[in-house]
């Protein structure tokens, strides 16, 4: 929808806004009108350089063509039915996933954070199955990021922050452990331990990597006591760390992992994988969503699945992934520590630089990128970029740093 078809003002839209939504979140002077590849556009058609493609959704570009196309077939043919009939786009991606990044089973949700809470739902009826009533409970990491439903936001490991905050008694059955401390973990298993949830990156915890010695860990340590591992990739998964799940880079298998974000190409979708063992924990009645894979957007996913495939952006994120973040060392001034993997990538600023103050002066350069916390900024562009858009981003994010020193 273009705002001059409206007869409407950008200002007219803004107090729409201001008048009936529910805000939680700080919004941008800008319209977002139209998209395309590495950019979006406002009202005036200005363009704007995204590196944060919808917050790591849109990793074939902003608007695919084929995303688009897939689309618009299958809501000519079927928009949306109840999970009793197979659907053939069902079908098809859940063979798709399922042997691409070799897991068994398959089960569809809506987001990231449903996602998560199946997961998080899956580990817990397991243990209580196979184990009795007291095997539910779930040790993930400090500073993690899950998501914002009970079950997920308790498992975020951020007590105190306003994730947590004024909601009464969050869910029971969790502990936290420092991330890439594997000795912490292993003191914090006991005799209730039936999973440890972990992001192979922490995102929202400033954008660490976990370390190869943490991962085979925290693998060994399941194996050694009987518990799932299971991985958080809403924000990871789908070629973004330089693999296509970034368990791979690890050279480990999750018995349960979840995704979201990059796999629908910007329809809201999201699944669990798991073994069949895992995967048994769900019987007929244990869970269920009215929307769980639903015919759009699952044509969607498998349209971008295959674009992220076919086009190996997976090597691509690895191959910008790694000049980006030179760039970025060599350009940006009062950089404590550029880290990341593949095209997930932070800046952490020294002392006296503001990480919002950052976002916002490259949003008056026409860059998009978010702030993490007082002094990190994170990117997470379209996964199509070149070294000239790596390289304009830095220029940007080096201009905008001197302006505020």
């Amino acid at each position: 929808m273009k705002l001059k078809d409206t007869g409407l003002t950008k200002e007219d839209i803004k107090g729409l806004v201001s008048k009936y939504m529910i805000e939680t979140y700080e919004r941008f002077d800008l319209l977002a009108e139209t998209a395309k590849d590495m950019y979006i556009y406002d009202e005036k058609g200005e363009a704007y350089l995204d590196f944060y493609a919808g917050i790591a959704v849109n990793s074939a570009g902003n608007c695919n063509e084929k995303v688009v196309a897939a689309i618009k077939d299958q809501a000519e043919d079927l928009i949306h039915t109840f999970n009793y009939p197979y659907t053939i786009p069902q079908a098809l991606l859940a063979e798709k996933i399922c042997t691409t990044i070799g897991m068994d089973k398959i089960y569809y949700q809506n987001s990231g954070t449903e996602a998560n809470e199946a997961m998080i739902k899956m580990a817990r009826k397991y243990g209580v199955d196979k184990y009795g009533p007291h095997r539910y409970e779930i040790i993930t990491a400090k500073m993690g990021f899950h998501g914002r439903t009970f079950g997920s936001m308790t498992a975020t490991g951020q007590p105190g922050s306003a994730i947590h905050n004024g909601f009464g008694d969050l869910t029971p059955g969790f502990k936290y452990a420092e991330f890439n401390n594997l000795k912490s973990f292993e003191d914090a298993v006991s005799e209730n331990t039936i999973a440890i949830m972990v992001e192979p990156v922490q995102g929202e915890g400033g954008v660490h990597p976990a370390t190869q010695e943490f991962m085979t860990g925290l693998r060994r340590l399941c194996d050694e006591k009987g518990l799932l591992l299971c991985l958080d990739e809403v924000q990871t998964g789908w070629c973004r760390t330089g693999e296509v799940m970034a368990f791979m880079n690890y050279g480990v298998k999750p018995d349960i992992v979840s995704m979201a974000k990059a796999m629908g190409g910007g329809m809201p979708i999201g699944a669990v994988c798991a073994t069949n063992d895992a995967a048994s924990a769900f019987t007929a009645g244990s869970h269920g969503s009215t929307y769980s894979g639903h015919p759009i957007a699952c044509a969607a996913a498998l349209a971008q699945i295959g674009e992220l495939l076919d086009r190996d952006l997976a090597g691509n994120a690895k191959k910008m992934g790694k000049y980006f973040m030179e760039k970025l060392r060599e350009k940006v001034p009062c950089v404590k520590e550029v880290r990341g993997l593949g095209l997930l990538v932070g800046v952490e600023f020294e002392d006296g630089i503001s990480s919002v103050d950052v976002k916002h002066a490259c949003l008056d350069r026409k860059l998009l990128l978010t702030a993490i916390g007082s002094s990190i900024i994170r990117m997470v562009p379209p996964l199509i970029l070149t070294e000239a858009d790596c390289d304009k981003a830095a220029d940007i994010i080096a201009d905008a740093v001197k302006s505020l020193k």
